[in-house]
């Protein structure tokens, strides 16, 4: 007949061998960082210095950023991934053409501070895509940074720095590119 008392020890050893595993471990790093590492502390190994060859490597490091940038090849156009065919007019930051705050387009850009006409607004397109007019302007890219009327939904309008460079661009049919 086995032994109440051993039987007892062995179900609580069951139950807890994690618990009792976890606590070992604990105090063999515990004793492995107080007693092993105390005796080795006393000794002094003086500075350690990099080998030669990572000392190469950045006095190498240092040398380059001090010399003239090259030139870096320029990428060929991308080709655009959308055009449309829609009417294309110009606007000025003018309160009767815009609201209150004629300078400030949609999300907080100031055109006025911007001070360059390579912005438009588009309701079809997100705010910050880029696009090309090339009946008109060529190559130059223009950014959509603003909103136009609701009843305008396939419209490009190109910011212009005056209210008579406005007007007189008018009202024109164009493909636009849309990267």
């Amino acid at each position: 007949m086995p032994n109440v008392s051993s039987m007892v020890w062995k179900k609580l050893l069951r139950k807890h061998a994690n618990d009792l595993m976890i606590g070992v471990v604990s105090g063999l790093v515990i004793a492995n960082v107080f007693f092993l590492n105390s005796a080795s502390a006393d000794v002094d190994t003086g500075p350690r210095y990099p080998a030669s060859s990572t000392v190469a490597l950045m006095i190498a490091a240092m040398q380059n950023e001090t010399r003239d940038f090259g030139s870096l090849p320029v990428a060929p156009i991308a080709a655009p991934r959308r055009t449309y065919t829609i009417p294309v007019s110009a606007y000025s930051s003018d309160a009767a053409q815009t609201d209150a705050t004629p300078c400030i387009a949609a999300r907080g850009f100031d055109l006025c501070e911007n001070d360059e006409e390579n912005v438009v607004a588009a309701n079809f397109l997100p705010i910050g895509t880029k696009l090309r007019i090339p009946e008109l302007y060529g190559s130059r890219i223009f950014t959509v940074v603003d909103r136009m009327n609701a009843r305008y939904d396939r419209h490009v309008d190109v910011w212009m720095k005056t209210k008579a460079d406005a007007k007189s661009f008018g009202r024109k049919r164009a493909t636009i590119e849309v990267f």
